[in-house]
């Protein structure tokens, strides 16, 4: 199972002073490539116990300020947030040799906001953000449709689903920014950025 890694890797130079103008890049070269879900990234969180805790989410928008992700305010991952506000990411854009990770603090975003961002979304996900309580325990998946069927019958004759009080979403502010990119014999690139008083120090790491 061990695949060589051919492509050409990366240097500070391509990448410039600013990982948030690297990445945008980098995300544009991914949705480019047809990268199945280029904004899929890996969540890893960690509760008042100190268990890690990782799973898939979509990155909805990004900027100076940080990564955007929604979910339900009462899933697992928003628990573990309540109590550890911080949070690592992984952007595995393996059939690139590339790959991007993030750590930061974590903030709730605002209603307006969230709002916004739920109006965007299709029917029938704005249904099932009510007919699911994200996280818990399932009698079976019947009971997961009878709770659909109960909230498209509740909104039937609404134009506009409202967005559930127990929904919503948080925003990564990085503090490190890692870009990956594989070379051959294992020798792969990795250029680190951290943020300082001053701005962003860059820094090249070992493989």
């Amino acid at each position: 199972m061990r695949r060589s890694y051919e492509r050409v890797g990366v240097d500070v130079e391509d990448l410039g002073p600013d990982p948030v103008v690297a990445f945008g890049r980098w995300f544009a070269e991914a949705v480019s490539a047809g990268i199945v879900e280029p904004n899929a990234m890996v969540l890893a969180t960690a509760g008042a116990d100190g268990a890690p805790s990782a799973r898939t989410v979509l990155l909805k928008g990004y900027d100076g300020r940080g990564l955007r992700f929604f979910t339900n305010l009462e899933s697992a991952k928003a628990a573990d947030l309540a109590v550890n506000p911080r949070a690592a990411l992984v952007f595995p854009w393996h059939p690139m040799s590339r790959q991007v990770r993030v750590t930061g603090s974590v903030v709730e975003l605002d209603r307006t906001e969230v709002a916004a961002y739920f109006a965007t979304r299709p029917r029938e996900s704005q249904l099932g953000a009510w007919a699911s309580a994200q996280s818990t325990v399932l009698e079976s998946r019947a009971a997961l449709d009878a709770g659909l069927a109960e909230v498209e019958e509740r909104f039937a004759g609404a134009e506009r689903v409202p967005v559930p009080p127990d929904w919503g979403g948080y925003r990564v502010a990085p503090e490190s920014w890692e870009f990956w990119a594989g070379r051959v014999g294992r020798l792969h690139d990795r250029i680190r950025y951290r943020r300082t008083p001053e701005g962003w120090t860059v820094d090249r790491l070992a493989p």
